[in-house]
């Protein structure tokens, strides 16, 4: 009896942590959209979920969304400034001391889009991007796909996307 019971439990929580972690990976994902994108018009936001998605399905990078969005260099145990994968996760400053809820509103779409396979056909297999008024040294190495307003997409030159892989009625144009 007790044994049933226990395997009653553990049937009845498996839904329950699935469904956590994805609100999680919905959390961390609406967190990068709002902080990195929320001044880009909606293309723009959903291609950079688009590109941590992206990440996620690569194997040199981390599996969850929230550990691609929170990666960082560490020294000590902290992150080192300006040593992230995202600016905005170890800039310096309180992500949100305060929310524009039209921009967290549109993040949040975005994200949801995203999650569900929408992805942006001129960025299709984006893996890096970073706004017009920089230029890290790794987009040197890259091939450039297309900016949208101030950012500009990226895919890796060694991993060409082989557009086969997404279902054309999940195309955003």
């Amino acid at each position: 009896m007790n044994k049933i019971l226990a395997l009653l439990l553990v049937m009845l929580c498996i839904p329950f942590t699935a469904h956590s972690e994805e609100t999680d990976e919905l959390k961390c994902l609406v967190e990068a959209i709002y902080h990195e994108a929320r001044s880009e018009p909606f293309i723009g936001q959903l291609a950079v979920a688009n590109v941590i998605i992206e990440r996620v399905n690569l194997e040199h990078f981390p599996d969850t969304i929230c550990k691609v969005v929170h990666s960082a260099k560490k020294w000590k145990g902290k992150i080192i400034r300006h040593k992230c994968a995202f600016s905005y996760y170890c800039d310096g400053k309180r992500e949100w001391a305060t929310v524009n809820k039209k921009a967290f509103n549109s993040a949040y779409d975005a994200a949801s889009l995203a999650m569900k396979g929408v992805v942006v056909l001129s960025t299709l297999g984006a893996t890096h991007y970073h706004a017009s008024y920089v230029q890290p040294s790794w987009s040197m190495t890259m091939v450039r796909l297309q900016q949208i307003q101030t950012h500009i997409f990226y895919t890796d030159a060694d991993q060409p996307f082989t557009p086969g892989t997404i279902l054309h009625e999940n195309i955003y144009k």
